[in-house]
């Protein structure tokens, strides 16, 4: 009993300890904090041994990071010993930069690392560079305090990956292309939270000799490819191509000059049956794998729902056999030039058959984006077949006004927890923008979190999560304040969803005066209020953390997305209430309706619909502004187009509200609603 008494009294202080430092994201394997400090004023960096460039690389990034901290700078010593403490940087092994194929995850694994603080220095030892790099991650989230007060805690530290393969898919095709800094500041942000491969999804974003009309204002050229696979090799990240080279190729197929290649005209799936299509992509393949140098390749192959038309058009022949032909076809294409592919699991899952016939060697990524706890189905018929496979969650942002973070982190949990107990190699956490309107910085957290949720072996702290992200990444008088408008976001995100469902942001643009929309709105008010007062705090709380020193870049999407929220709100309670307001109003009363409808909703300084226009027309500056800060301007002028319908509707309405009672004679009864807005 007593010593039952001291092992709980132990851990109880090593837990008080723990809870007294800042959070660590991913949460290590093994901690163990003690009492004492080591001040940053006066530390150096050294390297022991045969010191690389990858080694160099992270000592000079864990330097930059504390200099930042410190009221002086902290050199990198040429020498181990010397006078003053050091934090020493130890490999053991080779430098392995980057994952290859049959990793594993583990504490003998090449992503592992010890580190050990103590008050008078410091040891970080790893097998590879890898290694070194993720301690500097974790070394940036213990340092307490700054300037002359900046400290590391007494601790000690063993940790490693669960998962060997910890990937982001960010989607190139279906939105906005992010420029080619933007993309490396994804990359920067993904390698803080021990990510080691960025998956970039590409229809036709990627540029390839002798296809110039294939998307020339959305694409990256391949000297940029080149610069984006060098700066994530640095921070061992292996940048990956993620590919459609079946389905989905309507940015190929709508030209004419390749339109016969489809399995019908201007189709956005390709006919296997057209000797043609291999022949594209033979060089397309050839092309992408002399671009990317990573082991890996992602050739697509979901979603192909002219598989069964194209398959009764050959004849003789079953889909999952036409599927499972094509898939070794191309795979055939990249296995020559020595790589390891995959390809989407749901046609394979729909049809089976297709799995006994899958090529040599292929890695099949089963993918679903609810939240739904069974996922079973999905992994299931990979298991039975003792495949290896990948899983791969969605971030909930493509089709919705904001970010929808509780599906978000449901998914990643659940899918992550069957991945983990069904010997799952890898996770991608995919950044879908399927909308073509929403941005890729309000969706930092939840690719924080699809990060780090695979390193760590802990459940993540989902309840906890904003919070211990915003100490990471903001300015302490900041932190609580961008926690509290994530919140306040998803909630009012979430709560316009009870009413539009997830296709929130195309629902948005509805007309708000349809009979529908009325009804709707009129039995959803207390839904649409919420929306708006979450929304506003949101922005309230952004604000303030700007003013306590949050950096504004990363917070300007929250802004925006805010101040969309709140818009969608009010634009359809401001329908009903006028609708209702028109309808009850009774026998006309020039005197009356001034103040009642023409003064409050008509007039041009103040009324409802010159508020409507005011917002449409101030969200398109901020929309174009955040827009620009992350994009190159292919597509935007087609995402601003809706608000500019936006404010045509509303100019549109005031003008026929305000002619409707032209002539009209005291006591007569006002026209219908639906003749006034335009409705038949």
């Amino acid at each position: 009993m007593l010593l039952r008494s001291r092992l709980l009294m132990c851990v109880l202080c090593c837990t008080n300890m723990a809870a007294a430092h800042s959070p660590l994201l991913p949460k290590p394997q093994k901690i163990q904090y003690g009492p004492g400090r080591l001040p940053l004023e006066g530390l150096h960096i050294r390297l022991d041994g045969d010191a690389v460039a990858e080694d160099r690389f992270a000592a000079s990034e864990l330097a930059a990071i504390l200099s930042a901290r410190c009221t002086t700078p902290i050199p990198i010593a040429n020498i181990l010993d010397g006078p003053g403490p050091s934090l020493v940087f130890k490999r053991t092994g080779p430098v392995a930069s980057l994952p290859v194929p049959g990793e594993r995850p583990g504490p003998d694994s090449r992503e592992s690392y010890r580190l050990k603080i103590t008050p008078v220095g410091g040891e970080i030892e790893a097998t590879s560079s890898a290694g070194l790099y993720y301690a500097v991650q974790t070394l940036r989230q213990l340092v307490e305090g700054d300037g002359s007060s900046a400290a590391f805690p007494e601790v000690e530290i063993h940790d490693w990956p669960t998962v060997a393969y910890r990937g982001t898919m960010i989607d190139m095709s279906h939105g906005p292309l992010p420029t080619e800094d933007e993309v490396k500041r994804q990359i920067d942000f993904l390698a803080r939270w021990k990510a080691n491969q960025y998956y970039i999804y590409s229809e036709g974003a990627i540029e390839l000799d002798g296809y110039p009309l294939l998307n020339p204002e959305g694409r990256f050229s391949k000297e940029q490819i080149r610069r984006v696979i060098a700066y994530g090799r640095e921070r061992h990240v292996d940048v990956i191509p993620f590919l459609e080279l079946y389905g989905h190729l309507h940015d190929l197929l709508r030209i004419e000059l390749y339109s016969t290649l489809g399995a019908f005209p201007h189709s956005v799936e390709l006919d296997p049956n057209n000797p043609n299509v291999m022949s594209l992509l033979s060089d397309w393949a050839g092309q992408i794998a002399d671009l990317f140098p990573s082991p890996f390749v992602q050739v697509g192959f979901d979603e192909t729902w002219r598989i069964e038309d194209v398959a009764n058009k050959r004849g003789n022949t079953t889909p999952a056999e036409l599927f499972a032909e094509q898939l070794g076809n191309v795979a055939k294409l990249f296995q020559q030039r020595g790589k390891t592919v995959m390809a989407f699991a749901d046609v394979m899952v729909k049809y089976p058959a297709i799995i006994d016939r899958l090529p040599r060697g292929l890695i099949p990524i089963a993918w679903a984006y609810e939240a739904q706890p069974d996922i079973r189905k999905w992994l299931d018929p990979l298991v039975a077949k003792h495949l290896p496979y990948f899983i791969q969650s969605g971030v909930a942002n493509w089709e919705q006004i904001a970010i929808n973070f509780d599906m978000t982190f449901a998914n990643i949990d659940n899918f992550l927890a069957a991945g983990r107990r069904l010997g799952a190699l890898g996770m991608i956490n995919s950044v879908w923008t399927d909308s073509a309107q929403c941005f890729l910085r309000l969706t930092w957290p939840a690719m924080a979190y699809g990060a780090a949720a695979p390193w760590q072996s802990a459940p993540m702290d989902r309840d906890g999560f904003f919070g211990q992200y915003t100490t990471l990444m903001y300015p302490s008088a900041a932190a609580a304040e961008v926690a509290a408008a994530l919140e306040d976001l998803n909630k009012s995100e979430v709560a316009i969803e009870r009413v539009f469902g997830e296709s929130s942001i195309h629902e948005m643009w509805g007309d708000p005066f349809s009979v529908a929309n009325l009804e709707r709105t009129a039995g959803h008010r207390d839904y649409f209020r919420q929306t708006r007062l979450l929304a506003e705090r949101a922005q309230a709380h952004v604000y303030q953390a700007i003013k306590n020193g949050a950096d504004a870049a990363t917070l300007q999407t929250l802004l925006v997305a805010g101040r969309m929220l709140d818009f969608a709100g009010y634009k359809f309670l401001n329908a009903v209430e006028v609708a209702e307001r028109w309808k009850s109003f009774g026998p006309f009363n020039s005197d009356r309706y001034w103040n009642e409808i023409e003064s409050e909703v008509v007039y041009q300084s103040h009324g409802r619909f010159a508020d409507m226009m005011d917002q449409a027309t101030q969200i398109a500056e901020a929309y174009r502004s955040a827009w620009l800060a992350e994009y190159t301007p292919y597509r935007l002028a087609a995402a601003l187009g809706r608000w500019d319908t936006e404010y045509i509707y509303w100019l549109r309405l005031q003008n026929r509200f305000r002619t409707a009672t032209r002539g009209l004679k005291e006591g007569s009864s006002l026209p219908p609603l639906g003749s006034v807005i335009g409705m038949r």
